[in-house]
């Protein structure tokens, strides 16, 4: 179990260090002013490599092990509902940053720089959200 549980932090944080990075790598290929080449390779883009094979993976392992570490201590109690639910905002996070990237990929004109901010923004939130819950789960525990 302790396996699992390492496992799990070692992807969440992964997962965050991703979607953190992602949102500031879009807004810096949808440049207005700046038009930046990016020679043609077989994963399209950076952000496209960064999203496919180590955002989206590290999110499958972050969730599968934490419902293996659920499945294994059998506890509902009220801060793990509170966690998952800021994980579901957290996929939400993640499925809103593939699709920015899929805005860039049609090269519109359109700016997203702001909701790449108004992303990272939220991203930050849940992600301190969740790690608070996390580490105030055993003060809960004393108090009760």
């Amino acid at each position: 179990m302790l396996w699992f549980l390492l496992l799990h932090i070692i992807a969440f944080v992964l997962w965050c260090a991703s979607l953190l990075y992602l949102p500031a790598l879009i807004a810096g290929i949808h440049t207005e002013k700046i038009q930046i080449v990016e020679p043609h390779n077989q994963y399209g883009s950076v952000a496209r490599f960064v999203f496919t094979h180590i955002a989206t993976p590290a999110a499958l392992t972050a969730i599968i092990s934490g419902t293996l570490v659920f499945l294994f201590n059998r506890t509902i109690e009220v801060w793990l509902i509170a966690k998952l639910t800021l994980v579901v905002g957290l996929v939400i996070g993640h499925a809103l940053t593939g699709l920015l990237l899929l805005h860039t990929q049609d090269r519109s004109t359109k700016p997203v720089r702001r909701w790449c901010r108004m992303l990272s923004g939220v991203l930050c939130a849940l992600m301190a959200a969740i790690i608070w819950v996390v580490l105030a789960k055993p003060m809960a525990e004393v108090l009760q």
